[in-house]
């Protein structure tokens, strides 16, 4: 199962009672973080959860709302003893960002490791998880991202027997591991019916809605969209400073068929996102507002 929080949903700047955007998974002990605005330690520590288990923070761009939080968040990670190596995933000129911001942090006591992304999408595994980004529309360069946890077939006794596959071997095929014995090397797919449906998770915003944030959300179980404006009136807005309303996210959704939809990186005039969830739900029925700290539990299909 993948435990998802979405931290924050201001953009911008904070405001009382509303960090900035940043979305939090947990995983089999690892976790993962996209985006990191002013307050994201904060957000994390109200939550009760921990920035020591995070292995990777991915950006969608660097407009300070994304990543001014970084700093400080780093130094509380190496105040809670972490020491294994923390990657670092964005568009291209990341490390320079990184060190640039660093001066206030200088010294930590484990690595950066740091994947820039040049290409319009690209894929990376980490500790079980599959991690997407592609490119989408703002006014620099910025990605959205789809967090998967991919699932084995199921196992099968009888296929194991039939291909004589030793029992001793069993529990590391079952967890996708080649297996050589007495000489002779067993692959998962001896064992294994096909694969099953995972978890997936697509997090998306600052940009415009263009079709590959429809084509890369498709049947997602959870679909977290930028909905900078609820207000009609601001669809002009939108448009020139790139970015989405309410309705623009709930059509991506309607389109990409996904389980169900979060808004976030509401615009500071924006106040009350319920107000205006009736006309959203006209076009895609399980669609929410985001709220700061809102979290769900995503899990394996049971019939599966």
């Amino acid at each position: 199962m993948l435990d998802v929080c979405l931290l924050g949903t201001g953009g911008m700047m904070p405001l009382p009672g509303r960090w900035l955007t940043a979305l939090m998974t947990r995983f089999n002990g690892s976790s993962i973080l996209i985006d990191c605005g002013e307050g994201t330690q904060v957000a994390i520590k109200q939550k009760g959860w921990s920035f020591h288990s995070i292995d990777l923070i991915c950006f969608t761009h660097y407009h300070g709302d994304h990543i001014s939080g970084l700093p400080g968040l780093l130094l509380s990670m190496g105040n809670a003893d972490r020491r294994e190596p923390v990657t670092l995933m964005g568009p291209k000129g990341l490390e320079k960002v990184v060190n640039a911001l660093r001066v206030i942090a200088p010294e930590l006591p484990f690595p950066l490791k740091f994947i820039e992304l040049t290409e319009k999408e690209h894929s990376f595994e980490m500790n079980g998880y599959h991690i997407e980004a592609y490119r989408v529309n703002h006014n620099v360069v910025c990605y959205g991202y789809n967090i998967s946890v991919p699932r084995a077939g199921r196992f099968f006794m009888e296929k194991a027997e039939e291909n004589q596959v030793p029992k001793m071997a069993w529990s590391r095929l079952q967890k996708g591991e080649e297996v050589e014995v007495d000489g002779i090397t067993y692959t998962p797919d001896m064992v294994l019916g096909p694969p099953r449906k995972g978890i997936k998770l697509t997090y998306c915003t600052d940009t415009r809605p263009v079709p590959i944030i429809s084509e890369k959300a498709k049947n997602a179980d959870l679909f977290i969209c930028e909905g900078m404006y609820g207000e009609k009136e601001k669809s002009n807005k939108a448009v020139e400073y790139k970015h989405m309303t309410f309705y623009e996210a709930a059509q991506l959704a309607k389109d990409a068929q996904v389980s169900e939809m979060w808004l976030t990186h509401y615009s500071p005039s924006l106040v009350r996102a319920e107000e205006f969830m009736p006309d959203v739900r006209a076009i895609f029925a399980n669609s929410y507002p985001g709220k700061d700290g809102k979290t769900v539990v995503l899990e394996f299909d049971k019939n599966e």
